[in-house]
């Protein structure tokens, strides 16, 4: 009877702390840093980059995987273009497991994308949330150019079409290379912008103050991000 009593209080103790580490995920504990912390340590990341004095590959090593192979506590989400020049993680200069990186092309956010964020913001607890565009984006030059795409293409198009549209109208009368900048950047504020207005989760934890939603652009010649307003 006696360690049955035992037996009770361990598991009762056991599911107290699985509903509390839950709740850590769910609000960001986890990651023990908020969203101004994690936009610094991507700045920063970034300028070592530049600099050539990155650091990072010397913690991706057999015992940076072992720490990581149960777990994740990624601080930032960063969703960019699937172009091969802008790879998060190397420009960011991070180590394993410390950025969530979803990459497609046009750095668009359809219901898929959308799913990997909310999962990132609500189960992982990562405060920050950043949409990186680039300079000469292949994606938005073609919108910006127009005519018929092929097969899928239609889809990425489709949503970075409003930002090349008011690209034009903004710089009209400007070279083509100055409306597709112009567009790019617009395409990084509107994706940013319309995150919380997509889904409800990312809105209540915007709200709530749990994490903070920026735009940057990546700039292919001297490898600097540069935040967007």
């Amino acid at each position: 009877m006696k360690s049955s009593k035992v037996a009770r209080s361990i598991a009762a103790v056991a599911a107290a702390v699985t509903a509390t580490v839950g709740l850590a995920f769910a609000s960001g504990a986890v990651s023990g840093i908020t969203a101004d912390q994690a936009l610094q340590k991507l700045v920063d990341g970034n300028s070592r980059y530049v600099e050539s004095k990155m650091s990072a590959t010397a913690l991706c090593d057999a015992t940076a995987r072992g720490k990581l192979a149960k777990s994740q506590h990624p601080y930032a989400i960063i969703l960019s273009c699937s172009d091969s020049r802008v790879p998060p993680e190397i420009i960011f200069d991070q180590a394993l497991g410390e950025v969530f990186v979803v990459r497609v092309a046009g750095n668009v956010a359809d219901p898929l994308v959308l799913g990997s964020v909310e999962y990132a913001a609500e189960h992982l607890g990562s405060p920050l949330i950043m949409v990186l565009g680039h300079e000469r984006c292949g994606a938005v030059t073609a919108t910006v150019a127009g005519g018929k795409p092929e097969g899928n293409i239609g889809a990425i198009v489709k949503e970075i079409a409003p930002a090349a549209k008011k690209a034009k109208a903004t710089c009209k009368g400007k070279a083509k290379e100055e409306i597709v900048e112009c567009a790019v950047e617009l395409n990084a504020k509107a994706v940013a912008a319309e995150l919380p207005k997509r889904s409800k989760m990312l809105a209540k934890e915007v709200k709530e103050g749990k994490i903070k939603i920026v735009a940057a652009k990546y700039d292919l010649d001297d490898g600097k991000v540069t935040l967007l307003k």
